[in-house]
């Protein structure tokens, strides 16, 4: 039987299996040192603060999303943002200490960033192997190939024609 996502979905459904595993034998090795009632403490204290830091770095996700829109930029990184905030709450909200790593890496305004390079260079790896130019989704600064048309009805009065490369920067 051959699965249809490849090697992604291989991935997933093992990291489905092994990290809950993993949390509950680090949660054991934690609760063994400082006891299951710290333990628990801690696991409270970090869902409430994964709930505090979601609502604030959500709202202001929010805002920055709103703000593209409405200058009319395209929200590529407020989208970013938007999603990391949302997968990094969710994964503090979570019985864990290593899901709350991660969710912090993506929920805290200094780590965010970084992160998202990370998962952006992830999903353009992804797209090249699927035949996506990298043009399409290379980094700032990448040439979009381009071609000019000549002005079918040129004279005094008309449009202005700009030649040149049009850049995404």
């Amino acid at each position: 039987m051959r699965l249809r996502g490849g090697l992604p979905l291989v991935v997933f459904l093992v990291l489905l299996v092994a990290v809950p595993i993993f949390e509950v034998w680090l949660l054991l090795q934690v609760a063994d040192q400082i006891g299951a009632l710290a333990t628990l403490g801690i696991l409270v204290a970090e869902a409430v603060l994964g709930a505090w830091l979601m609502r604030r770095e959500g709202g202001r996700a929010w805002t920055a999303l709103t703000d593209a829109f409405q200058t009319g930029r395209v929200p590529s990184g407020e989208l970013a943002d938007a999603a990391l905030v949302l997968v990094g709450g969710l994964l503090l909200m979570l019985p864990g200490f290593a899901t709350d790593i991660v969710g912090f890496l993506f929920l805290l305004p200094l780590t965010r960033p970084a992160a998202r390079k990370l998962v952006a260079f992830f999903i353009a790896r992804r797209l090249s192997r699927l035949g996506v130019p990298s043009g399409a989704v290379g980094p700032s600064g990448t040439v979009i190939p381009g071609e000019t048309v000549p002005d079918p009805a040129p004279g005094p009065g008309g449009p202005t024609i700009i030649r040149g490369e049009v850049t995404d920067r």
